[in-house]
């Protein structure tokens, strides 16, 4: 839907602003284009604007788009409490690729905490390997699993460890599985707004056999602190709608990655094909 303009049919440039901030607030990031068409201005106006809002640190831009300003994600308890239904579709197709017996290496994240609570449900006799103390909780469930808690320093934001130790210690485990949460998929790769937590991260996405990144769409176009993987690493997306923006599917497709879509209907998208 179009704005509404104002005085003489021309909107002024604070209520530009407000209307890009407020389109922002709806979604994680729009193209320049549907921006200048929704606000009905041209798109080198649009690019003043989001220059300056960038400037002020409201917004950033990448590859064509305006998105949500880059900037610390709230806690984990706090996050939990977000994409519900689209985080629960997440963690039943991630359930159905993992067989009985199988190793595992589960990452910190809220995504993966769904995932841990399907697997504790469908599976028996796993051997799990994880920084986070709630994932290992929730595992402890199932009285067939083995599950390691990895060394680490202890961050209570976050419910997980990290550190030196933590990495060392995931050099020597070799997994199925590596199972990844995100903050942000970009063209670049997946990221994580928690640099120890990335650190993490990218030791686990090196010792599997297949490793599987789980998020929902809130996290498409968003960057984040430390890109952890490029996409060449991953063998797997699972989430909740079709990735949007040129250049994230491009970097899919440049990679081969499989994408798989949660839900009613839902199942692979050929987005690897050239």
């Amino acid at each position: 839907m179009k704005s509404k303009k104002g005085r003489g049919g021309r909107l002024s440039k604070d209520e530009r602003r407000k209307l890009i901030t407020l389109r922002l607030e709806q979604y994680p990031a729009i193209r320049v284009s549907v921006l200048a068409t929704d606000i009905g201005v041209s798109t080198e106006t649009i690019r003043r604007d989001l220059e300056d809002l960038e400037k002020e640190g409201l917004i950033s831009r990448a590859y064509g788009f305006a998105a949500r300003p880059l900037s610390p994600e709230p806690e984990f308890m706090a996050r939990d409490r977000l994409f519900s239904e689209p985080r629960n579709r997440i963690a039943k197709a991630m359930s159905a690729l993992v067989e009985d017996g199988q190793v595992l290496i589960i990452g910190s994240s809220t995504t993966t905490l769904r995932v841990a609570e399907r697997l504790a449900a469908d599976h028996k006799d796993l051997c799990v390997y994880t920084d986070s103390t709630l994932i290992a909780s929730k595992l402890a469930a199932n009285p067939t699993f083995r599950i390691r808690l990895v060394p680490g320093i202890y961050k209570d934001s976050e419910r997980c460890v990290y550190g030196p130790d933590t990495v060392d210690y995931l050099r020597r485990v070799y997994a199925n599985h590596a199972i990844l949460g995100a903050t942000g998929l970009t063209s670049e790769g997946i990221s994580n707004a928690d640099h120890d937590v990335g650190e993490t991260y990218r030791a686990m996405s090196l010792r599997a056999e297949q490793v599987t990144v789980v998020a929902d769409h809130s996290k498409f176009l968003r960057p984040a602190v430390n890109t952890y993987a490029q996409w060449a690493v991953v063998d797997r997306l699972i989430t909740d709608m079709p990735p949007y923006g040129d250049e994230l599917i491009q970097g899919l497709r440049a990679a081969r990655v499989e994408v798989v879509v949660a839900g009613d209907g839902g199942g692979q998208v050929p987005i690897a094909e050239d």
